[in-house]
């Protein structure tokens, strides 16, 4: 575990889980500058005691300088209906910001990254828990542009020595204390149901019951922010422990290890909040897959990482109490 005090750039750190993963960072005792141009994030999301700086990655160069220890990269759009229907804004912020970055990186002389990338990088898989030596299928502009930086990113480290993890993971949920999950518009499961218990939302849509399932809904793989948090600094730590050297580029899945169906979630929301939660019962959507599971086995072998808040009801508590707290809902 690094001890010393270093400085990082945090892309996108008035978003979700960069703002959780900054918080982290400033608690280990580093300090930390985060980069937003808020058009997804939040300016109350940055952490107390974090510099903050009100721009786009495409400009990192402006203020990149040989006095950062390293950047964890988190500014990218990541609706996939979105990057279906504008599939030229994905491209030109996910990987053309990326692209600046590195050049701003270069440049400066920060060797170490670590990449907030996405297992939907894989596509439909062919089985489940999903290693990282699956084959890389995209099926959606937000996963093709994700992959298209993981290359990028492999390149640059063979190329300029670079070290880095990229980090890829299906559904982030749960809050870390008044850091949570707030997309407008909202569009990932918890949140939504939450929205129901709450009665700011009618009713849950549950798209498709007789999927090859336990109970014939979706099954998806779920993860604490606080422990994707934790795996963004064991990331660090490895390359600062020299187990990353500079020239390779790591790619860990990160996964619960196990997957919960839309109505295990359902269900779990109902348990936790102690609300009835109405569902609707709708058609598959195009595109879905069965199962999601993504395996932790290189993460786990590499950095030393296992999730400490597997149990769903504990995401689904954390989650709750943020989704309350900014409806202004008394504890």
């Amino acid at each position: 575990m690094t001890t010393t005090a270093e400085k990082y750039l945090v892309t996108g750190g008035a978003g979700y889980v960069g703002s959780v993963v900054a918080a982290h960072l400033l608690e280990r005792g580093h300090r930390v500058t985060v980069l937003d141009d808020l058009s997804t994030g939040f300016a109350e999301g940055v952490p107390e005691g974090a510099e903050f700086i009100a721009g786009r990655v495409q400009d990192a160069a402006k203020w990149l300088d040989d006095s950062y220890d390293g950047v964890l990269h988190f500014a990218a759009f990541s609706q996939v209906g979105e990057s279906v229907a504008k599939p030229e804004k994905y491209w030109e912020n996910n990987v053309g910001g990326t692209m600046a970055l590195l050049a701003a990186m270069r440049t400066a002389g920060v060797r170490r990254l670590v990449f907030s990338s996405t297992a939907a990088t894989y596509g439909e898989p062919e089985s489940v828990p999903i290693p990282e030596s699956a084959p890389t299928a995209p099926t959606s502009p937000y996963g093709a542009s994700k992959l298209a930086v993981d290359h990028m990113i492999g390149g640059e480290c063979a190329a300029h020595g670079l070290a880095a993890v990229s980090l890829r993971y299906f559904n982030v949920a749960g809050a870390y204390g008044s850091l949570g999950e707030r997309h407008a518009p909202e569009s990932h499961l918890i949140p939504l149901v939450l929205q129901v218990a709450l009665g700011e939302r009618e009713a849950i849509s549950v798209y498709g019951e007789d999927y090859p399932t336990p109970d014939g809904t979706c099954v998806r793989d779920y993860i604490h922010v606080a422990d994707l948090a934790e795996a963004h600094l064991r990331a660090l730590d490895a390359m600062t422990a020299g187990e990353v050297p500079a020239g390779e580029h790591l790619i860990c899945n990160l996964g619960n290890g196990n997957g919960f169906s839309v109505r295990e979630v359902v269900e779990t929301v109902r348990a936790v909040t102690g609300h009835p939660v109405p569902e609707i019962t709708a058609a598959r959507r195009p595109g879905d897959p069965a199962a999601l599971v993504a395996s932790a086995d290189t993460a786990r072998e590499r950095l030393g990482w296992t999730p400490s808040r597997p149990d769903l009801a504990d995401v689904v508590a954390d989650a709750w109490a943020f989704a309350r707290q900014r409806a202004g809902v008394r504890p």
